[in-house]
């Protein structure tokens, strides 16, 4: 057989490629060692399992080549793999749901902080609603459930580097309620940097001028550190069979006792061991991940994998209908099984950082529902968007602390007295981006419960008692301010220029 010019050249560049991979590699592997040298013993024994699964990635990051899915492989789903959660419901819930508790466990997803909010500390701990942080909600959800069903389901945070310690702090006051709390960190990775693509860190330390060097390495961690910290198996031990998790965030992320008893009402040869919890795409919801049917599993497509040619078909409503809620119920002991066997396939995402010097870096991470074509049997459940109610930005702080909810035990739901059960589109500008800005400029939250739209844009501040129906529009050009009176009611109504009430 004799080697074309071009066949020669392909095999040395594939040699030099495959050289420079390993001189990467390398050279990161010594980079690290020397990092762990700078800390003491015990934090070193932890880092150095963190670092193992850094290396993991690092390693599968240099092999990858371009878009992880091959379009023309894709399809969508077959119709029993995606269940409409209503079918689920219909089957009822036997007497005896409470033993299906005590085989479950809540993980709440702790790892983020509230800066994009404008505030200090972990996210978890702004207030929400009647002086409740997203925290205060989840513990009196899980305590009810204990109380109603006289069960015991522990509530589980997974914490990062960045809101353990606040989050420890807080917890003392939960100690009289009736729900045992766990808790674990996260990985804590390297930030790597774009071109030498070595860590930026000096020293094992988070402050200084490392303060920028270390992340959280996304949701997907979940499995690999709930291993490491001992709390997988300590679960397991205790005969618990499932977990469910979710973002702290999503205020409608409660326990569904109706899919819980679906998935241990299963044959033990057909258990399904994963279930996703999607909902229908709306506008807003373009970028969420969806379900896709791909090489005889259900698969997690996520707009990072998504090839550019591709992108505007991946966000169309009418090909792919729904996104991924990342609620999700997952089997213990399948974990365990998968972990053991190393053989929990994540796609990294790669996610490009400007530091505040300037310094570009690259942080590799995996998402929690990626693992959805490692499991057995795993299926969609097709649920109320009302299970979906993610409190991201101060736009979502004014309706979860409105009228359009009540609160009952910890759980918000849709006020019966609205007539119509979607949610407004609300739209507040810059001015209105940090909690105590926003908090300030309302006197107290409007009625909104006939509301469909609101943007409020500018200098705007809200009197007593203000009521908003129909579409509104407040626009307070530069240098102008609008004061909305006490007691006012707009419906449908365009407000602009400059409006000023002051005290007499």
């Amino acid at each position: 057989m004799t080697l074309t010019v071009a066949d020669l050249t392909r095999r040395a560049m594939t040699e030099f490629e495959e050289k420079l991979r390993q001189q990467h590699e390398d050279s990161m592997h010594r980079e690290l060692e020397a990092l762990l040298t700078t800390t003491n013993k015990a934090e070193a024994e932890i880092s150095r399992k963190d670092f193992d699964g850094f290396k993991k990635l690092f390693h599968r990051f240099l092999q990858v080549k371009g878009p992880s899915v091959d379009w023309a492989k894709i399809s969508r789903p077959p119709e029993e793999l995606i269940q409409p959660y209503d079918r689920i419901k219909a089957r009822g819930l036997p007497d005896n749901i409470a033993v299906s508790l005590n085989k479950l466990a809540v993980v709440k997803l702790n790892g983020g902080l509230g800066t994009s909010m404008g505030c200090k500390g972990p996210k978890s701990l702004i207030s929400v609603r009647n002086e409740n942080t997203f925290l205060d909600l989840t513990v009196k959800q899980i305590e009810h459930l204990n109380k109603t069903f006289n069960a015991d389901v522990p509530l589980v945070l997974m914490n990062s580097f960045n809101t353990d310690e606040d989050t420890k702090k807080i917890l003392q006051k939960y100690k009289h309620h009736q729900v045992k709390i766990h808790t674990f960190n996260q990985s804590r990775y390297p930030r790597i940097n774009k071109e030498s693509l070595l860590p930026i860190a000096k020293s094992m330390g988070t402050s200084g001028e490392n303060a920028e060097a270390w992340y959280p390495p996304g949701h997907g961690d979940i499995y690999a550190s709930f291993q490491n910290s001992g709390l997988l198996d300590k679960l397991i031990a205790e005969g618990k069979e499932y977990i469910f998790v979710s973002n702290i965030d999503n205020l409608g992320a409660t326990v569904d006792l109706f899919i819980l008893n679906h998935l241990m009402s299963q044959p033990a040869d057909k258990r399904c061991e994963f279930i996703m919890e999607v909902t229908d795409k709306t506008r807003a919801d373009v970028k969420g991940g969806t379900l896709i049917q791909y090489e005889d599993r259900l698969r997690l497509l996520e707009i990072a994998q998504v090839p550019k040619a591709h992108v505007d078909e991946f966000k169309s409503v009418t090909k792919f209908k729904i996104f991924n809620t990342n609620n999700l119920w997952i089997s213990l002991p399948a974990i365990k099984r998968l972990q053991e066997k190393n053989s929990m396939d994540l796609e990294i995402i790669v996610n490009p950082k400007t530091l505040d010097g300037g310094l570009n870096v690259i942080q590799l991470e995996t998402a929690v529902g990626a693992a959805i074509k490692s499991f057995n049997n795993a299926m969609g459940v097709n649920v109320p968007r009302s299970r979906f109610l993610p409190v991201k930005t101060s736009s979502d702080l004014l309706l979860v602390m409105s009228n359009l909810y009540t609160l009952d035990a910890g759980s918000l739901t849709m006020s019966k007295k609205r007539e119509f059960p979607t949610t407004p589109h609300v739209k507040l500008g810059s001015s209105f981006t940090k909690v105590q800005e926003f908090l300030a400029r309302f006197e107290n939250i409007p009625d909104m419960l006939e509301l469909d739209h609101l943007t409020v844009s500018g200098d705007v501040t809200f009197g007593k008692n203000v009521s908003l129906k129909g579409t509104v529009i407040i626009i307070a050009n530069h240098g102008d301010r609008i004061d909305i009176p006490a007691g006012a009611m707009l419906e449908n109504k365009i407000v602009s220029g400059n409006l000023r009430i002051l005290d007499h």
